[in-house]
């Protein structure tokens, strides 16, 4: 008898809309503060799965530019998480074969966070199991309008030709370069919305929504949106 795994179809990579930490924590009448850093236990189970099972490229969605619109006092301790956190899954992450990459407007984050980012990027470079790209100050919409800048300062240049602008050509300048689309979305939380997340490369992602807040979304609720992405059929607007 084949088990689950046996029947799987491995996604080459799987974004996700980690959602629900505040609301997990008010259910439990605990600071939000604390939903965020339960969510870090379920991405680091998220993260050690993917890297069991085979997906190489795992996007999380960590903090979006619209972000820093909620309250002063989270989004210190959210960016204190982030310097906490990355240093001490250093180890972790190179005993999983995890290269970890920041995309975003890494630009706009505070110096220390993009020191913490820098380092991480440098102690994991050389792996090659799992590529693990955190979403950091990131907004698909100005991602798309950064591309088109550049391919715009090209052909002032002089370098580009209009003619030679394509699809190829603007993923290339985006944030997510020489990695694949996601072939499968997950959003917990319950809402049915991608919320600016990965807006040119989710084409084709077949989407998932969990009603389960993101800390409680384990590896036996992975295996589970793993197990619906292999009973969908992915006709890419052919038939």
């Amino acid at each position: 008898m084949s088990s689950q795994s046996d029947t799987l179809i491995i996604p080459e990579h799987v974004a996700i809309i980690m959602d629900g930490n505040g609301r997990w924590a008010a259910d439990r009448g605990l600071d939000r503060t604390e939903g965020h850093r339960a969510g870090t236990d379920a991405a680091r189970t998220v993260i050690q799965t993917c890297a069991e099972m085979g997906v190489k490229v795992l996007t999380l969605y960590s903090f979006s530019t619209e972000n820093w619109k909620r309250p002063a006092a989270e989004v210190a301790a959210l960016m204190g998480l982030v310097t906490e956190m990355l240093p001490a899954e250093h180890e972790t992450m190179q005993r999983n074969g995890v290269r970890f990459r920041a995309i975003g407007d890494l630009k706009g984050l505070p110096d220390d966070v993009r020191q913490a980012i820098r380092s991480a990027e440098i102690a994991t470079r050389d792996h090659s199991r799992l590529l693990l790209q955190v979403a950091l100050n990131y907004g698909a919409r100005q991602e798309i309008v950064n591309a088109a800048k550049m391919l715009a300062d090209s052909v002032h240049a002089g370098t580009l030709d209009p003619s030679e602008i394509d699809e190829a050509a603007l993923s290339e300048h985006l944030w997510t370069a020489g990695t694949p689309d996601p072939d499968l979305l997950i959003r917990t939380g319950g809402d049915m919305r991608v919320s600016n997340f990965l807006l040119w490369q989710i084409s084709y992602a077949e989407i998932i929504v969990s009603d389960l807040y993101w800390p409680d979304f384990d590896e036996a609720q992975f295996k589970n949106a793993l197990a619906e992405f292999s009973q969908r059929q992915r006709r890419f607007g052919a038939v």
